[in-house]
């Protein structure tokens, strides 16, 4: 198995290349009987539909997701994000997937580690995301922790739920980047799940009702 600073360098050069996707395994053979896949290219602008950015925003905020912080160690200390876009990808192997902006200034140092902590936050921890949130600020201070057992990234206290992941492989969603993680430890804190999720909706968060 690829070590993690094999995984890193993955990811790395993944930010160098200009739209080319990272493989964690050579492609499988094509089955013979299968139909042939449509070619893929650019769209170009007057393909484009005319949506509106803050329109698109506005309806897809309709989906209620839960919350998460990415996190992962560092040289120079730890980085870390609150993050929306996060799924379960896979059972066999198990793979867990998050999104992050092109544009983050936190990503390039989780690629460098090659590995993150996804910690699912619950209801009342807020502010926690807001804090992971900003850009340019001391995410960790005060904020307390304790290191991922498979991978040393860090591990809030009181959330619910964490998955410790290595970096499996990169690949390219338009303005985004689709980060696939192979878990390689998880648990939760039974007294923290008892509040329940933490949820945001229509740029809000929210929580559920019993």
């Amino acid at each position: 198995m690829m070590g993690h600073a094999g995984m890193a360098a993955t990811a790395v050069r993944y930010l160098r290349a200009a739209g080319a996707p990272t493989k964690a395994a050579p492609p499988v053979a094509q089955d013979p009987t299968a139909l042939p896949r449509p070619s893929l290219r650019a769209v170009r602008e007057d393909e484009r539909a005319p949506l509106d950015p803050a329109e698109f925003r506005a309806v897809l905020g309709h989906f209620a997701s839960g919350v998460t912080i990415i996190t992962a160690p560092g040289d120079s200390g730890p980085a870390g994000f609150a993050c929306q876009s996060f799924a379960s990808l896979s059972l066999d192997p198990p793979l867990v997937a998050f999104m992050v902006a092109r544009t983050s200034t936190t990503w390039p140092r989780i690629a460098r580690a090659g590995v993150f902590c996804v910690n699912i936050l619950g209801a009342g921890q807020g502010a926690l995301c807001r804090a992971f949130a900003v850009s340019g600020a001391d995410k960790f201070a005060g904020v307390s922790h304790t290191p991922a057992p498979a991978t040393g990234s860090p591990r809030l206290a009181d959330v619910p739920a964490w998955i410790d992941c290595t970096v499996h492989a990169v690949h390219t969603g338009g303005d985004h980047l689709i980060v696939v993680g192979r878990v390689a430890a998880l648990g939760t804190d039974p007294a923290a799940a008892e509040r329940g999720p933490l949820l945001f909706h229509r740029g809000a968060f929210g929580h559920l009702s019993t």
